[in-house]
């Protein structure tokens, strides 16, 4: 009589293999381990059962999961699905694996994601968040679970943390648009609330303050996306006067903007309005009208915040480290001269 697949236990295996647990146990973990017909014989056996190990039992006993759980601010924003995919590729070569979360831009998302990564002892978190929650992170870090900030630079001295300076690329973002002759800027991106937004602000800031005449209008969104990108855009193209320069917070946002100026007939891109985003996401390149942009290492990010994750997991004494990486201009036809 065969017994049912859901209640197969690793003991089931040894009865029909004629073995211990103890040999299964070893043929499942390390089958050099073992002689080579008794290998066949309780491989046979698992395949005939149709046995299933419980892997998240295994990692109870052992303390800790092989997952790291993953938590980014918007899922939908190519930029984070890059650092995922480093830090996915990264989690391979070791035998981890990565959940991911979506935040949202939600605290109470993102709290619940913190509580759920714990609740499974995960292998460690990887965390882009949205609110001043580095207390909450130093906790986690002191209950056993290694953190690591992604594109945010950690202001405490517990929490590791790898990012981009996203201030020098606001500042050479508004540098570059000053160069091409323009004078009327304006920031558009948001929530300010968002620390790397409001840290992207204050560089093209820096960069209007160096140069005489120049000014920086702020229109702030509720989100970076394409949406509120081309509500701005609209309303941009509805006023008499305009800026001749426009600094996007992120490449979604200057997307939406760049189809609605487009769309209105009434504006030029660059002729009437230069535009440049932040982030180089591929589709950057692939607009009706190329798109300038500052460039993260995204991809490099994800990895390097992964391999930072595995190496305070394996020693938890390690001493929290700051990785910062500087960002790039990459110019396109958006900001022609």
């Amino acid at each position: 009589m065969s017994i049912p697949r859901a209640t197969v236990s690793i003991r089931d295996v040894a009865h029909r293999a004629g073995v211990s647990v103890g040999t299964v146990s070893n043929v499942l973990n390390d089958a050099t381990r073992v002689a080579p017909e008794t290998v066949e014989r309780v491989r046979a056996a698992i395949v005939e059962l149709g046995y299933v190990r419980n892997e998240a039992a295994r990692q109870l006993r052992a303390g800790r999961s092989s997952s790291v759980g993953l938590v980014v601010l918007d899922v939908r924003n190519p930029f984070f699905t890059d650092v995922a995919r480093g830090a996915e590729d990264e989690a391979s070569r070791s035998g981890l694996s990565v959940i991911l979360g979506n935040s949202d831009e939600d605290v109470r998302r993102e709290s619940a994601y913190l509580d759920l990564f714990e609740e499974q002892r995960v292998h460690g978190v990887l965390i882009s968040p949205y609110g001043d929650i580095e207390p909450r992170l130093a906790e986690l870090r002191r209950r056993g679970t290694p953190v690591v900030l992604v594109d945010r630079e950690s202001r405490e001295t517990h929490v590791s943390s790898v990012s981009v300076d996203d201030v020098a690329g606001g500042r050479l973002a508004v540098a570059h648009l000053l160069a091409t002759g323009r004078r009327r800027v304006a920031f558009v991106g948001g929530p300010l609330s968002i620390r790397q937004i409001a840290d992207r602000l204050a560089g093209a800031r820096q960069a209007v303050a160096e140069v005489g005449a120049a000014s920086l209008e702020v229109v702030e969104t509720t989100g970076l996306t394409v949406l509120e990108g081309r509500r701005v855009g609209e309303e941009l193209a509805a006023r008499e006067t305009v800026p001749e320069a426009v600094f996007a917070a992120n490449d979604l946002v200057a997307v939406g903007m760049l189809q609605a100026l487009v769309m209105s007939g009434r504006l030029r891109v660059p002729e009437d309005v230069a535009l440049i985003g932040f982030d180089d996401i591929d589709f950057a390149s692939a607009t009706v009208v190329p798109l300038s942009s500052i460039r993260q290492p995204r991809h490099e990010l994800g990895a390097t915040a992964l391999r930072i994750l595995r190496e305070e997991a394996a020693e938890p004494e390690l001493p929290p480290r700051r990785i910062v990486f500087q960002p790039e201009l990459v110019v396109r036809a958006s900001t022609a001269p």
